[in-house]
């Protein structure tokens, strides 16, 4: 049986069908071209994160929770009040700071008076040690007077004894001459007056030069009482100086005393904790009542105020990207928004998968792959219209940069 040919509506219809195949797969092929350009050209990953900064809240004092308005997931403002601890053992212990503060204060009011008056025996005992000083001087120039009147009366008593001795000589001679005649009872009696006139001013002489030994013994003893005043009142003088009190000790403990107030009123403030800044808090596991350790961590705060993405790029498409691009965000549990953001920074090391170091010689596997996996390395990229209630941390992002 012959095959029937083909109508010139059938030629037309499968020239129809392969024109249309045609451009279907040319627009096919050039829609992938566009494709991979774009990707070439803005390079987008679905390897990313939502990332923000957080920090552990830990007390820096001990006590029983008083306060813990917050609770787990809530928003808390700027200066919010986080927790309070019990503030009492602390506004005691800033009340003994305060006092003991306040008694050195007192003990060194006290002791500037105790020293002044310290000081002005010290200088009484001073003048003590002039005056004795001075008796001292006197007595010595007493002394030499003394002497000097001992020599003159020495002199005197020694020129009285010779006078006297004359004259007992002339009457000794002339006394045998009376019976002779040849001197007159006048001239005995004369010789026996000069002689006890001589022996008057001998006998008086004695006398002034005992008078003049004793006043000298009585200017040695003088001297001698002054010289034992002096050495009593130099020795007061010195025991005055030592015992004069100086505050350089009580003044060395007041910055001590101060820092013990300082210390006292900032472990006070530290009673009740604050928020840093707007923030997420997360991974609240206590109630009022427990009992807080210093450098324990009670929870943590999301910091609201800035968010990042870290994107995960083949390290072949990070030459199309620079710092200060811009980047479209999406989230992947909403991906009919879209954020903006900026690229702030790209990562310059990862962790190599054949990184071994064996006794400080690398440590080469001897097996080859022969399908190589480019590394990825991380690209921060900042937030600029965060949704606080869409943000998360660890949430699943797609980027893409423009």
């Amino acid at each position: 049986m012959a095959t029937p040919e083909p109508t010139p509506e059938d030629l037309k219809r499968k020239r129809t069908g392969r024109i249309i195949a045609i451009v279907a797969v040319s627009a096919a092929i050039l829609f992938l071209a566009l494709v991979v350009i774009q990707t070439q050209e803005h390079p987008r990953t679905d390897d990313a994160s939502v990332r923000a900064n957080f920090i552990e809240i830990a007390p820096e004092v001990s006590g029983k929770l008083t306060e813990l308005p917050v609770k787990d997931n809530a928003f808390v403002k700027k200066g919010g009040l986080l927790f309070a601890i019990d503030p009492r053992p602390y506004e005691y212990a800033l009340q003994q700071a305060l006092s003991d503060q306040e008694a050195l204060e007192q003990q060194i009011i006290d002791a500037k008076r105790k020293i002044a008056a310290q000081s002005s025996a010290a200088q009484a005992a001073k003048a003590n040690v002039h005056t004795s000083t001075t008796g001292i001087k006197t007595a010595s120039s007493s002394i030499d007077l003394a002497k000097a009147t001992v020599v003159r009366a020495q002199a005197a008593a020694d020129a009285a004894k010779a006078n006297l001795t004359l004259q007992t000589n002339n009457l000794h001679r002339i006394e045998p001459l009376l019976k002779k005649q040849y001197v007159t009872v006048e001239q005995i009696d004369q010789a026996n007056t000069t002689v006890r006139v001589a022996q008057g001013t001998y006998d008086e002489s004695e006398a002034a030069l005992l008078e003049a030994k004793a006043q000298l013994d009585e200017a040695i003893l003088r001297h001698e009482a002054a010289g034992a005043a002096a050495a009593e009142s130099e020795a007061k003088f010195g025991q005055a100086i030592h015992t004069i009190d100086t505050v350089d000790t009580l003044m060395s403990e007041r910055p001590a005393k101060a820092a013990k107030v300082l210390s006292a009123q900032l472990d006070l403030e530290r009673c009740k904790v604050v928020a840093p800044f707007d923030a997420y808090v997360t991974n609240l596991n206590i109630s009022e009542g427990a009992y807080a350790h210093p450098g324990a961590a009670m929870f943590t705060l999301i910091d609201t105020r800035t968010w990042y993405v870290i994107a995960n790029y083949r390290e072949a498409k990070l030459r199309h990207i620079h710092i200060g691009s811009h980047v479209d965000l999406y989230l992947m549990g909403h991906p009919e928004r879209r954020f903006s953001g900026l690229v702030e920074s790209v990562g310059f090391g990862v962790f190599p998968e054949d990184g071994k170091v064996s006794d400080g010689l690398p440590n080469i596997d001897r097996t080859l792959n022969w399908v190589h996996l480019s590394s990825r390395f991380p690209v921060r990229i900042r937030v600029e219209n965060p949704d606080l209630d869409l943000f998360r941390i660890g949430a699943t992002a797609v980027t893409v940069v423009r």
